[in-house]
């Protein structure tokens, strides 16, 4: 089963990669009616929640700027934001180097216990796995606003 999870992660990235390389810059940043953030933050997020989760699960340092967390945790918004965001290619980038990084993982890693359990609200999770497969809805559910938000801006 781990296998699969380390599979399935590999070509999430790749489906987000590609659906990135396909909008335009201009696209990033329209915020259509109904949502509360673009499709520039919707990406940030995927790449700053990957970092954390791979942080949490693996004991693996932090691999991204540190004004993402400013930019993309959950709870920030465009319309706050103080600093200029990322470009496109700084994006695509980091997707990049994530994806890379997923294929270093092993089935060991996933079966491992987590220091301690991550509790998000009602749930726990006690191994790398629980929380790693977590992080890939996370993922899907973010790929679908992208794909959404597209829709409306097109």
């Amino acid at each position: 089963m781990s296998q699969t999870i380390i599979h399935t992660s590999k070509v999430i990235r790749q489906v987000v990669i590609g659906q990135v390389q396909a909008i335009s810059e201009e696209q990033l940043d329209v915020q259509p009616k109904g949502f509360n953030n673009t499709i520039r933050w919707n990406v940030g997020h995927m790449i700053y929640w990957m970092d954390q989760y791979s942080t949490l699960c693996f004991d693996s340092p932090s691999r991204i700027p540190d004004q993402y967390e400013a930019l993309f945790a959950s709870g920030t918004k465009p319309s706050s934001w103080t600093t200029a965001p990322p470009s496109k290619e700084e994006l695509l980038q980091l997707l990049t180097m994530q994806l890379s990084r997923l294929s270093e993982l092993t089935p060991e890693m996933l079966n491992a216990p987590l220091k301690s359990p991550y509790i998000m609200g009602p749930f726990q999770f006690d191994t790398a796995g629980e929380l790693f497969n977590f992080a890939l809805v996370h993922e899907g559910v973010h790929l679908g606003t992208v794909s959404s938000q597209l829709k409306l801006i097109k």
